[in-house]
This record gives structure tokens, sequence and C-alpha cells, in this order.
């Protein structure tokens, strides 16, 4: 099926730039490794930019934080949690679309870092509709919101970027990535929703 034979490519795609990087891989690379012609990769993508692209809006999940965001069922702190678990299982369960992301938004292509800022700005905009959702319910104070994600998403990022370091300190094989995500997760979750509840608690407005 064409689907299938599309979403084998991007499986090929996200292999390949997890390791060699965007820039590293080139269109030739990927077709031999999914064993197709360069014709049917430019059949379903157009350019390996557009294949990035979509891979990258594959795995986005923008409708979970919309989903999230309508569920009037959930407090803000619950939305806020569930941000929180998230983006942590997301980054955490497939370090390779994290290193794309981080590998791509240094890119020298000014279209490649259009795409990913496109993509943050999209689920920036979903979690800054939870934040004012709890301020207009009173229960949020008023923060600068780009900062407060910046420290979720930099909190992540570090603990993906410099796993070497964590791994030496909890005694972990460097090649266990599997051990170390069981450990650092719920670790991440737990600091990053005190964090949060100490930072947006209203009963901490100065």
């Amino acid at each position: 099926m064409a689907a299938d034979k599309r979403e084998h490519i991007l499986a090929i795609a996200e292999k390949l730039f997890g390791e060699k990087g965007f820039e590293g891989t080139s269109v030739r690379d990927i077709a031999q490794h999914a064993n197709v012609n360069l014709a049917m990769i430019s059949y379903y993508f157009g350019s390996k930019e557009k294949l990035l692209e979509a891979l990258l809006e594959q795995r986005a999940n923008y409708t979970i934080l919309e989903a999230l965001n309508k569920d009037e069922s959930l407090t803000p702190w619950e939305k806020i949690d569930r941000v929180i678990d998230f983006y942590v299982d997301k980054i955490m369960s497939n370090l390779c679309i994290h290193n794309i992301m981080q590998q791509a938004n240094n890119s020298r292509s000014d279209e490649i870092k259009d795409l990913i800022t496109k993509i943050k700005l999209k689920n920036f905009e979903q979690i800054k509709k939870i934040l004012h959702d709890g301020q207009k319910k009173k229960v949020f104070r008023k923060v600068d919101i780009e900062l407060t994600v910046g420290t979720v998403m930099g909190t992540i990022s570090q603990t993906t970027l410099a796993q070497y370091f964590y791994k030496t300190l909890f005694n972990i094989d460097k090649a266990d990535d599997e051990t170390y995500r069981k450990k650092m997760s719920p670790k991440l979750k737990t600091h990053l929703k005190q964090l949060l509840h100490a930072h947006l608690d209203i009963k901490n407005e100065e």
C-alpha cells in the first residue's frame, strides 16, 4: 500500500537523520536503506526538506495538546501535570526525533529553522492557552510565559543532551538507554511538577 511505503520511507529517514544528521544524510542514502528508487521519494515528498517537514509534522502530536485544552473536566493544575507527562514521555521515549529537532535547529538552512520554529510555536500556543486559563480562573499567578515554557523544555533537553554525564551520576552503563529512561523519566516529572506548582501558584504572588 502507498501509505505503508510512505511510512517506511519516513521511518528510515528518521533513523538516518538521527544517526548522521539532516545535512549528513542524502536522499540517495534514504533510498538505498529504504530499498526504493529516488523517484519514489520525489513522488511522495518532493525534496529532502519536505520529507523532514512531513516527518516532524507527523511526530509533533499537536492534537493531544489541543484535546487537553478542550477538556473541561480537568483543572488547570491537572492540565499542567499532563503537559509535563506528555513532554517527558514524548521526548524520553523517542530521543531520535528530539536529536533531529536539535540538529535541524542548528541547520544553515533558514527553511529548516523556520519549520522547527513553526512546530514549536504551534505547541507553545496550546500551552499558553492552558496557562492563560489558569490565570483567568485565579489559580495561576502572572508569570513570563515564554521563559516558563523554556524552563520546562530546557530542563528536559538538558537530560537528553547530557546523557553521558547523568548516566555517570546514576552509575548506568553508557550504552543502556532503556535503564536511563526508566530512571530519569519519573525524576523529571516529579521535579518539573514541583517546580511549576511553586512557580505558578497564585498563593505565591508577591
